[in-house]
């Protein structure tokens, strides 16, 4: 690595001793951005999301604004399942729509297990350009198999996961066999993320909170374990973050992660003496970003305090952040960290 390069996070994912707490962002190339609001403006999300120069511009503008300690790749945890030939649009107002459901062996069949590079090449496109670009290093990503298999088995969002836990309850078999073909497509894409330059590779599982600690442990953690364990032989930093997850997290901590994302439902504390030898990652609530300058830095010093006992800490919000959030708050939160934890 050259001399400019930052690699303070990847210390932190591995537990080693850092000149100051490293910091990025869920989803801080976004929408609260007016800089990706204007490139934005030209096309739809997926249209973004498959144009590798537009990708890498969007990934960029927060380590150039709000100088954070990493980037993580411009792109969308359902584009590989969309590759896996479920049909795919996204709604102004509702979201991810998947107009064709996965609810029968006969759906189930239909869906292929693709080669990464041939149906999303566009996304390693991406990421070896941001490669000659980053002066920090690059966070590649999937979603978990269970977030994936409820927006497949719902046809989209969901509050409730009716057809999901129904699957789950009366048809396990199916829902297994789904849950299988999902986490062959996910370790295909991200060993291509790993040959393609990403650093790290972190694994959302948006919904896993949803389970109970007895449900999650026989229906999505198999499945996390295996993706990971697939993933050794990469070298990389490997973060699984399962949010609303705080009851899940001793089993989380046997997924086979370097470091476990927390939400902001759990004092830091608490998780560190739960986790044992790995780093974490969080956990402020996203919306603390709008509190006062000098209340926000005091719960930023809180919370570097309460991680002091951890292994390895690389600071982030608890969930992605919220696009109403002023950028100029980013910016207090992310000075304030490096300032703070440097002392």
């Amino acid at each position: 690595m050259n001399a400019s390069f930052n690699d303070t996070f990847l210390k932190a994912c591995r537990g080693e001793k850092t000149d100051y707490t490293p910091i990025w962002m869920m989803r801080q190339a976004g929408r609260y951005l007016p800089e990706y609001q204007k490139v934005r403006g030209n096309v739809t999300f997926l249209e973004l999301c498959k144009n590798p120069e537009l990708c890498v511009e969007v990934t960029l503008q927060p380590v150039d604004i709000l100088r954070v300690d990493a980037a993580i790749l411009f792109s969308d945890i359902l584009i590989p399942m969309e590759a896996m030939g479920a049909p795919l649009y996204f709604h102004e107002g509702r979201g991810p729509i998947f107009p064709e459901p996965i609810r029968t062996t006969e759906a189930l069949n239909k869906l292929i297990v693709p080669d990464p590079d041939e149906h999303t090449g566009f996304v390693m496109e991406t990421i070896r350009l941001l490669r000659q670009e980053l002066k920090v290093p690059l966070i590649g990503f999937s979603g978990a198999p269970f977030t994936l298999a409820t927006y497949l088995i719902e046809g989209g969002s969901s509050k409730v996961f009716w057809e999901t836990k129904k699957m789950m309850f009366t048809q396990p078999a199916l829902f297994h066999a789904l849950m299988d073909k999902i986490s062959q497509c996910t370790i295909l894409y991200l060993q291509a993320q790993a040959r393609a330059g990403a650093q790290a590779l972190q694994i959302f599982d948006s919904w896993a909170g949803v389970l109970a600690p007895c449900d999650f442990a026989e229906f999505a953690l198999p499945y996390v374990q295996r993706i990971i364990s697939k993933l050794q032989d990469t070298g990389l930093p490997i973060i699984y973050f399962a949010n609303n997850g705080a009851t899940l997290l001793k089993l989380s901590a046997t997924t086979g992660a370097d470091v476990l994302g927390l939400d902001w439902r759990i004092n830091i504390g608490d998780a560190i003496r739960q986790v044992g030898d790995r780093a974490v990652q969080g956990n402020i609530d996203p919306f603390a970003l709008l509190l006062p300058k000098d209340k926000l830095r005091q719960r930023i010093a809180d919370l570097l305090e309460g991680a002091k006992e951890a292994y390895g800490h690389i600071f982030n919000l608890g969930h992605g952040i919220h696009q109403f959030t002023p950028p100029e708050q980013a910016k207090i939160a992310i000075d304030a960290v490096h300032e703070l934890s440097a002392r």
